[in-house]
């Protein structure tokens, strides 16, 4: 496989595995995401999911040996089935987190930017090189639009320039930086920390997030009123209620 999943509990793990290739997006990748993409949609006992690449990279990006020979509707198609990969990524019901350690190029910065968080290691570097060879980025621009703002995105997609950590922290292409040698341990603790939380709640406010930036507001309210009747929400305010209420 090009890709595994891993569920440990109420956190999965998502692992790029063509560490040869800087785990370049290729069509073994992509069909093995999409399985990965299935069951994570379906777990409910899954809170959290991490997206991670094996070796010395996240991901250097598109396999570009796949483009040689792409006619105009193939490579049509070839960007729309990443797109919706991206897509999915982004609408999943739990927290996503992408671990970036080295790399992450082209598709492989689309990636992590599809993850609601990105905690990179110091050494890791960003960027959108696809002007440099005489195309631009096929998939992915909403989104780097959105995290990043106009004249950030503006300024990866016409250089093609790479940014290092702390840069992309900056610029909220990143939204933790870490000392290399740490990713695994700060992702793996992240991940624990955010898995604590009520699933129900978490999905809830990814949820009011994307509608929100889709020009449709006011889910929030609705899922804050039917959320605070729910019983382990009422339990948890009754619980830090009484905690408050202790004497010091």
């Amino acid at each position: 496989m090009s890709a595994t999943l891993v569920v440990d509990g109420a956190v999965a793990r998502i692992t790029l595995e063509r560490p040869e290739a800087l785990n370049a997006l290729d069509g073994s990748v992509a069909a093995a995401l999409e399985a990965a993409l299935e069951r994570l949609e379906q777990a409910q006992e899954v809170t959290v999911a991490i997206v991670v690449g094996r070796g010395r990279a996240f991901c250097a990006g598109n396999d570009i040996s796949e483009m040689a020979g792409l006619t105009a509707t193939a490579a049509e198609a070839l960007s729309a089935r990443w797109q919706r990969i991206m897509d999915r990524f982004a609408h999943l019901p739990q927290v996503t987190i992408a671990a970036v350690g080295g790399y992450a190029l082209g598709g492989g910065c689309m990636l992590a930017l599809a993850q609601d968080l990105r905690v990179a290691e110091r050494s890791a570097r960003f960027g959108l090189p696809e002007i440099t060879l005489g195309f631009n980025p096929s998939y992915g621009i909403a989104r780097l639009l959105d995290v990043l703002g106009g004249a950030h995105a503006r300024d990866l997609l016409l250089t093609g320039r790479m940014v290092d950590a702390e840069e992309a922290l900056r610029i909220g292409l990143a939204t933790r930086v870490v000392m290399d040698g740490t990713l695994e341990m700060t992702v793996a603790e992240l991940a624990a920390e955010i898995a604590r939380h009520p699933r129900a709640g978490l999905g809830a406010a990814k949820a009011a997030v994307a509608a929100i930036r889709a020009g449709q507001p006011g889910v929030e309210a609705r899922s804050y009123a039917a959320l605070v009747a729910e019983p382990e929400t009422r339990a948890r305010i009754a619980e830090f209620v009484a905690r408050k209420g202790r004497p010091r």
